[in-house]
């Protein structure tokens, strides 16, 4: 399917144009989200019109285009969830354009999305989570010793980041991106808490336990140079790269990846299984479901209580491989 060329191509269509602006404006989305959309309406158009667009003959697409698009990505062996939101954007699109009276029908409102399949995040025990909260200090510790000489000083703030960044994921189960978008202000190290900013641009308050503010504390002291101060300082990004840098989430998602072998971890495993992590052990420990829910920034509480069936999961696997007669 394309991809670059394809998505500036589809953003000079008028009609694209509109509906971009309602994203933005009405629907306040994200410029992911929008680039979602974008390369979506791409991959149709593409499909339905090769080589002709933009303007594209949006009017003229029937069901049997929809089906078709569809059934393609499925062929191709695509996931449920990524013809699913497929299928998503087209529908809201024509939805739009029907609400604009420039279309009369919608030719993907009828068609039924592919049934998805529920997997049970990965969750990784209290002990591994230990063990990977653990890696960045002690492979600084390895590296010291090994060439018996002082380490650089950006090489030592970047463990200490590195150790801050896995220490709030896990303290706060906050999402890669909501973790990259942290300013110094959000943090309030007398409280404890931290102010997240999530999907939809919702605001919420998350604790910060003791080692992650301590982790915090640490990286920000041994900032030096890095830590530049050339805007406001409530508006500072708290996690840099070396060149002063905010960290964006795919640097975030490395961080966690790096270590991962460090702690003796499988490396297939995704930088969400602290977020995974963090709820499961929640709720093996007691915590109520709503709170849980609250502390995630879900907006559904059916989204939370996958992490019900991980922990009566995990008690089943104790229970069989522990019980005389399981």
């Amino acid at each position: 399917m394309p991809h670059g060329k394809s998505e500036k191509g589809i953003a000079a269509d008028p009609m694209v144009q509109q509906f971009r602006r309602y994203l933005e404006t009405e629907r306040n989305a994200s410029a992911h989200t929008v680039a979602a959309y974008l390369l979506d309406l791409a991959q149709f158009a593409e499909l339905t019109w090769p080589g002709r667009y933009p303007p594209c003959s949006w009017r003229d697409a029937d069901r049997f285009a929809a089906r078709g698009f569809l059934v393609g990505f499925q062929k191709a062996g695509r996931s449920p969830a990524t013809t699913c939101r497929k299928l998503s954007s087209l529908r809201s699109f024509y939805r739009f354009l029907e609400r604009e009276g420039i279309v009369e029908r919608n030719p993907f409102g009828g068609l039924t999305a592919p049934k998805r399949g529920k997997p049970l995040p990965g969750v990784l025990s209290v002990e591994q989570v230990g063990r990977l909260l653990e890696a960045p200090l002690r492979k600084l510790k390895q590296a010291a010793g090994a060439t018996a000489r002082g380490t650089d000083a950006r090489v030592v703030y970047a463990a200490y980041r590195d150790a801050a960044v896995l220490e709030v994921l896990y303290s706060t189960g906050t999402r890669v991106a909501e973790l990259a978008g942290m300013n110094e202000g959000d943090i309030d190290f007398l409280s404890g808490i931290v102010k997240v900013r999530g999907k939809g641009r919702k605001e919420r308050i998350c604790p910060l336990g003791g080692p992650a503010c301590s982790a915090l504390k640490e990286m920000i002291k041994r900032g030096g140079d890095v830590r530049r101060r050339e805007v406001e300082e409530r508006a500072s990004p708290v996690f840099l790269n070396l060149r002063g840098e905010r960290l964006t989430a795919r640097s975030v998602e490395r961080i966690v990846k790096k270590y991962l072998p460090a702690a003796g971890l499988d490396s297939a495993q995704s930088p969400h299984s602290l977020r995974h992590s963090f709820a499961t052990h929640l709720l093996d420990a007691g915590a109520d479901l709503r709170s849980v829910q609250e502390l995630l920034g879900h907006a559904s509480l059916s989204t939370t209580q996958i992490y019900t069936h991980v922990s009566v999961e995990r008690l089943r696997k104790v229970y069989e491989e522990t019980h005389p007669r399981a």
